[in-house]
């Protein structure tokens, strides 16, 4: 593993931190002082020593064309979680639609290993479908109704408009 320029470090620092203080505000859910100044102190003591193990963005993460395009991608992915959870409360209510379940496997133009994560943790996390194995860009899913074993019709009902707005933001 190559080693990090201090510029990189200060960015992976910088994104780590802000990204740990605003999950210190959400938690502890109120902006007094003490507990900005706690958080701020115990979020940058984590991220200073975490420099190396969590972070994959620097600075560039934080651009503003980078900000609307994650923005957009929290609206895209709560229309599939919705959409998947009506469709299994609706599989679970009838019994009697049909379900076929198997595992597609599909390609990704994706590069990072941590774009690929978000990928697989969005397809996990929409009910009916689940992540098996991501084999280098090659992603298996096991799906609760297989519409379709070809691997290119199996990206496009799973995942080409994650896809599709992740490849803007890494």
């Amino acid at each position: 593993m190559q080693a990090l320029t201090f510029n990189q470090k200060m960015g992976r620092f910088i994104v780590n931190w802000i990204f740990l203080m605003l999950l210190w505000i959400m938690f502890t859910s109120t902006f007094a002082a003490q507990e900005l100044i706690v958080g701020g102190l115990l979020t940058m003591i984590i991220s200073f020593l975490s420099i190396r193990l969590f972070t994959c963005c620097d600075l560039s993460l934080l651009s503003p064309v980078k900000i609307f395009w994650m923005i957009y991608y929290f609206g895209v992915f709560l229309v599939a979680l919705i959409q998947a959870n009506l469709d299994v409360a609706r599989r679970v209510i009838a019994p009697s639609l049909p379900i076929n379940p198997g595992v597609v496997k599909f390609k990704t133009k994706l590069k990072t290993n941590y774009s690929k994560m978000v990928l697989a943790n969005s397809i996990t996390l929409t009910p009916g479908t689940l992540t098996i194995d991501v084999v280098g860009d090659t992603f298996y899913i096991h799906w609760i109704d297989v519409k379709t074993t070809d691997p290119e019709k199996a990206f496009t009902e799973i995942a080409e408009s994650f896809e599709k707005v992740l490849l803007k933001i890494f």
